[in-house]
């Protein structure tokens, strides 16, 4: 059986921060913390906390804004963390309730219903729990059928998902997959660190993936894919069920987000735009072909040098769209909000490909074409 991608879903926050907000607010944290430690740093015992601005922020990265969950406590220099209240058990949980909202609008643009799903992946970079799988709890809050499972591969969980769906598809376990990605990156982001402390927003985005003799007219025909791992700690999250058996370093900043980002740009520019052409290559597809890459959204350097390598030319805004500079970094959901807001000038038989970057290092390419 060949797989296919019907549709895609997107949730976005209601809230979201400026970099003049979040600028002002680590300004007055760190301006606070200079003072409260104005004599160990006099003598030279720690070094003061630098200030940031909202021109700092884009020139690094591209950004803009992004969107939250938990906006206020943020901006609180008391706090400088999203607070996200603990639910019940008997209650559905934050991470499965946006991947619902994300894979319901993915549902609607097709007509289809949760019974007609076989299978649900939730593949993103943080789970909110081990056990029992957000997915399983995905399946059962929308009423789908089959079988449900997590995955997590960083930023390239989405591609890492789509083929993971497309192999379930071809290996006859399902016909319909539905892929999940809810992403709430506040929640592992040192909002004190000034390197740092703009990069992620939250959000969640659906991808339904069937088999093509039920799939929708206008369906992305999955034309190739190839998928790479490399291990890397230049992007590194400590944080895990392990560290309650060594308390002293609960807390640290390495159980939050950290990152070399010198060399991580050093290193995954190439490795992706070599990703890219191989499988252009095995798939024989000219680069002349690609009508638009959607890429995965961390920094706009970045994805305009990938660009630039695979295409052997500068490109443009509409070659390779840009959602970072409302969304931020939103790991493994980026190309996907890219895909989902700009693929709808595409007609039959038109070309691109999805690609995904990331922490591992881990990157995903999937070739599309529209039927």
């Amino acid at each position: 059986m060949t797989a296919v991608i019907s549709t895609t879903g997107l949730w976005t926050p209601k809230e979201s921060i400026s970099n003049q907000e979040l600028m002002v607010a680590f300004n007055a944290w760190s301006d606070k913390w200079n003072a409260e430690h104005a004599d160990a740093i006099a003598a030279g015992e720690v070094e003061a906390k630098p200030l940031s601005s909202a021109e700092f922020i884009e020139k690094a990265s591209g950004i803009k804004s992004r969107y939250v969950i938990s906006k206020d406590p943020i901006l609180n220099t008391d706090i400088m963390a999203p607070r996200i209240a603990e639910r019940s058990n008997d209650e559905i949980s934050i991470l499965a309730e946006i991947a619902v909202a994300a894979a319901k609008d993915a549902l609607a643009k097709t007509g289809r219903k949760p019974e007609d799903i076989d299978a649900v992946i939730v593949a993103c970079s943080n789970l909110q729990r081990a056990y029992p799988a957000i997915a399983i709890e995905v399946q059962d809050a929308l009423g789908t059928g089959g079988f449900a499972f997590d995955m997590n591969v960083a930023c390239s969980s989405a591609t890492f998902g789509i083929e993971t769906a497309r192999g379930l598809i071809a290996g006859g376990q399902a016909k319909s997959v539905l892929v999940c990605n809810p992403e709430i990156c506040s929640a592992h982001l040192n909002f004190k660190d000034r390197d740092s402390h703009f990069i992620f927003g939250d959000v969640a985005t659906a991808i339904l993936i069937e088999d093509e003799s039920i799939a929708p007219e206008g369906a992305w025909e999955i034309l190739g894919s190839k998928l790479a791992t490399q291990f890397s700690n230049n992007i590194r999250n400590n944080f895990g069920f392990l560290n309650n058996a060594a308390p002293e370093g609960i807390g640290k900043d390495d159980k939050l987000f950290i990152q070399n980002g010198r060399r991580v740009f050093k290193e995954v520019v190439p490795l992706v735009a070599s990703l890219i052409t191989e499988e252009l290559d095995n798939s024989g597809i000219a680069t002349n072909q690609i009508k638009r890459m959607w890429l995965h959204q961390a920094n706009l350097s970045m994805n305009t040098l990938i660009a630039k390598k695979v295409m052997g030319k500068d490109v443009d805004m509409d070659m390779a769209p840009v959602v970072l500079d409302e969304y931020a970094n939103t790991s493994s959901a980026g190309s996907i909000i890219a895909f989902d807001k700009h693929s709808d000038d595409f007609v039959a038989g038109d070309t691109g490909l999805i690609c995904s970057f990331g922490a591992g290092y881990s990157a995903g390419v999937i070739v599309v074409r529209k039927r």
